[in-house]
């Protein structure tokens, strides 16, 4: 599938639909400002019946933005968070696709905007908490206007090298923990690492 195909599915089927994580039957309990509540009856082995219930949230979106030969990182504060490092990102908003919703969260953000950018990962949680979060490369970014920050959010941007990125794998703060099983693997294994830097700076 190419890219733009991946894109094109993401889009069509993010929205307005039941996660395919939850059975069939499952309804829905509980509708808040973030979190929905799913639940169902589930068949136990000794033949009895519970009530079993999962939360569904927004889908997400975090953007590898590469500005030169550097890539954005952000620090950031939140009310009753600590401060804490994370790509560009957030929630996909309501008949929002996913690719617009990275190009609004980077300039909202970062006040940064770019013409070239791939899907470059999508990771399925299905656990307790049911969402996707999709993860964009921008590449060739430019700064375009002043970051328009929500009420809740302080975020100070900062260019950090290719290694620095690899490196984010040791990072207590960073909030990314989709990332860090592949900045892990390609700090030890030169080619995946020589293969992620030709696609983040391919020009």
């Amino acid at each position: 599938m190419t890219t733009a195909s991946i894109i094109r599915h993401s889009f069509d089927t993010m929205h307005n639909h039941k996660p395919s994580s939850l059975p069939s039957h499952a309804r829905l309990a509980f509708k808040g400002i973030i979190f929905e509540v799913w639940q169902w009856e589930q068949e136990m082995f000794d033949g009895s019946v519970a009530t079993f219930e999962k939360l569904r949230r927004p889908d997400t979106v975090q953007i590898v933005a590469v500005v030169g030969d550097k890539i954005l990182l952000q620090e950031q504060e939140q009310p009753a968070r600590q401060l804490f490092l994370s790509l560009p990102g957030g929630r996909v908003d309501a008949g929002e696709d996913t690719l617009s919703a990275a190009k609004r969260e980077l300039l909202e953000e970062t006040g940064y905007v770019s013409d070239d950018w791939i899907l470059w990962k999508e990771y399925v949680n299905s656990g307790h908490i049911v969402y996707n979060m999709y993860t964009f490369i921008a590449r060739n970014c430019r700064y375009d206007r002043q970051p328009h920050l929500d009420s809740g959010e302080k975020i100070t941007c900062r260019l950090i090298t290719f290694d620095e990125f690899l490196m984010l794998s040791d990072e207590p703060r960073f909030r990314g923990r989709e990332m860090v099983e592949l900045l892990l693997r390609a700090r030890m294994d030169g080619k995946m690492s020589e293969e992620i830097k030709s696609l983040l700076f391919k020009k």
